[in-house]
């Protein structure tokens, strides 16, 4: 006894022709059906190639359509003639011409040999279906079909659209209960003849033919008729997308294949040389003995899925745009923001690049330019200095910043100059952190050589643009790690928001600040800031700032404390 194949052939006749050569020289005979619409010149040397074998036979040609009843016609003639032409088949395997066979034939022999009496065909009612995509799970039994889904999806769409309003319903046979599964089976003799012979096989078949993708319904519904000995899986490997697209195999899949230890696999690129090369020697292929198991990879599909619709953090291309709401991450490594600290002290960068093991940028969003670390005028990933460049898409140019540059943390400083239209991106986004000196940019002003007015006009806009920043980093889509000091609160101590911002941003270094940065020359600062009220202008982001010539900067000496009784 042996297993025989029934292929269902349309394209790649070359690859189906190895494959039936594979299977008929160990053994087990094939009937083949090559679909009506492949040309007779292509159709007539495939079976001249086949010909010197005699356990390899083509059934009657059918038109085939995705979905539509000619693939359970095709299965059906081709099944019938396997049955009638080689006794010797205990089992008819289903398969196509993509289908590649993973494991050597004799070991497929003995584990049917070992299950005489065992169907392999996945079978289950529509409730308990997953994966049915399109909306049509127990509609495809009560609705009719006359439409090809691919071709005619207009009328399609329109007719369902009304069978749905006038409540049409059809009456299923009695004694079916309608199930789906993967079209790929392994029925047994007994099974598949009592389908093709029963007495109401013509009700069956009138019934399937107006049913959606009866070849997912037909055999998978009649098996449970006729056997109450089913093992609902197919020991075919064939994994779909989350679109309901079948993924196709290539060279660099091999092991994967061969960790799924599976018979068959579906869909094979028919360009996969190395693929056709490995699995039809039997001499190289070590996969025997083992029970088919292809969950073991689909922790790797489930991933490959993931990576198709979420794409990868912080990485923004033509064909992998995150959709919103998705929850995915914006960037793709963590990097902090620091606003008004510039603006207090003097040469803070370079400070901070003495404190932490990071990269540290200037004003990234200055209006002229984009300050880079070191002057540089190209940055990693050919990032320009260019303003224009930049501001033709801010948060493109932030994003791309932290994905070329993983690996190193990346800080840069900001403020109401600065073009605005990353506010609500680093606002949102959980890799970001932010530390904000609000007022701080004041200080330029107070040493700059401006007139008063003109530096009155400015503090007003400044005043504005960083109160809706602000307003922006309180909101409740908050997802940023984010500090908040006025400039009073901040001066008033500053080595405690400096050790927290640093141990944040590299907490392996334990050692306590010895060094603060060099703050400006604040003497007059709080008169300036009272000629700014006495002008009308109200500087309220500061916070509660002396009014006396110089704001106490000293380091306050923290006593030990004591209890009284």
């Amino acid at each position: 006894m042996t297993v025989g194949f029934v292929m269902l052939v349309h394209t790649a006749l070359d690859r189906a022709e190895q494959v039936a050569r594979h299977w008929a020289t160990h053994g087990c005979p094939v009937v083949i059906h090559v679909d009506r619409r492949v040309k007779k010149e292509i159709y007539q040397p495939f079976v001249d190639s086949l010909s010197d074998l005699d356990n390899v036979l083509f059934s009657k040609r059918h038109a085939c359509d995705w979905g539509t009843w000619s693939l359970v016609a095709a299965s059906q003639d081709a099944s019938e003639l396997m049955l009638s032409r080689f006794p010797e088949a205990r089992h008819v395997y289903l398969s196509s011409g993509a289908c590649l066979p993973l494991r050597p034939v004799e070991d497929l022999k003995r584990y049917l040999a070992a299950r005489p009496m065992t169907n392999f065909i996945e079978s289950v009612t529509t409730e308990d279906v997953p994966w049915t995509v399109g909306g049509l799970d127990s509609e495809r039994f009560t609705l009719r079909f006359p439409f090809s889904w691919k071709k005619q999806r207009r009328l399609f769409d329109r007719y369902v659209a009304l069978q749905r309003r006038i409540g049409y319903k059809r009456k299923i046979p009695d004694g079916l209960v309608p199930h789906l599964g993967s079209q790929w089976w392994c029925l047994t003799r007994q099974t598949l003849s009592a389908i093709l012979e029963d007495p109401d096989r013509q009700l069956y078949d009138d019934y399937f033919k107006k049913v959606w993708i009866p070849d997912e319904s037909y055999y998978q519904t009649l098996v449970r008729l006729y056997s109450n000995n089913i093992e609902s899986r197919s020991l075919t490997l064939s994994k779909f997308d989350y679109q309901g697209k079948p993924h196709i195999f290539y060279d660099d899949h091999l092991q994967l294949l061969r960790r799924s230890d599976c018979f068959v696999a579906r869909k094979i690129w028919p360009k996969a040389e190395r693929l056709y090369a490995t699995f039809l020697n039997p001499d190289s292929n070590p996969m025997k003995g083992t029970e088919p198991n292809p969950g073991k990879i689909d922790r790797i599909f489930s991933k490959a899925v993931e990576r198709r619709v979420m794409g990868r953090e912080g990485l923004y291309m033509q064909s992998r745009m995150p959709g919103h709401g998705r929850g995915h991450g914006k960037t793709s490594a963590p990097y902090s923001v620091f606003e008004g600290f510039s603006d207090l002290f003097e040469n803070f960068d370079e400070w901070l690049s003495r404190a932490v093991s990071a990269r540290v940028h200037g004003h990234l969003f200055a209006p002229d330019a984009v300050e880079f670390s070191g002057g540089q005028k190209v940055f990693s990933g050919a990032l320009s200095s260019h303003a224009t460049l930049r501001d033709y898409n801010p948060c493109g140019f932030l994003t791309s910043l932290i994905w070329n540059t993983r690996g190193e943390r990346q800080c840069f400083m900001y403020g109401p100059r600065d073009n605005q239209a990353i506010s609500w991106l680093i606002a949102t986004d959980p890799n970001a952190q932010i530390s904000v000196i609000s007022g701080a940019w004041a200080v330029t002003l107070f040493r700059s050589n401006k007139s008063f007015s003109e530096v009155r006009r400015e503090a007003a806009r400044l005043q504005r643009i960083e109160a809706e920043h602000i307003e922006i980093l309180r909101s409740q889509h908050i997802k940023a790690r984010v500090r908040i000091w006025t400039m009073a609160d901040f001066i008033e101590s500053q080595m405690e928001p400096l050790q927290a911002i640093i141990d944040e941003i590299g907490p392996r270094n334990v050692r306590r600040l010895t060094e603060a940065p060099r703050m400006r020359d604040l003497t007059g600062f709080g008169q300036f800031l009272q000629n700014l009220k006495n002008q009308g202008m109200k500087p309220h982001l500061m916070g509660d700032f002396p009014m006396g010539s110089e704001p106490d900067m000293r380091t306050r000496e923290h006593k030990r404390p004591y209890l009284v009784k």
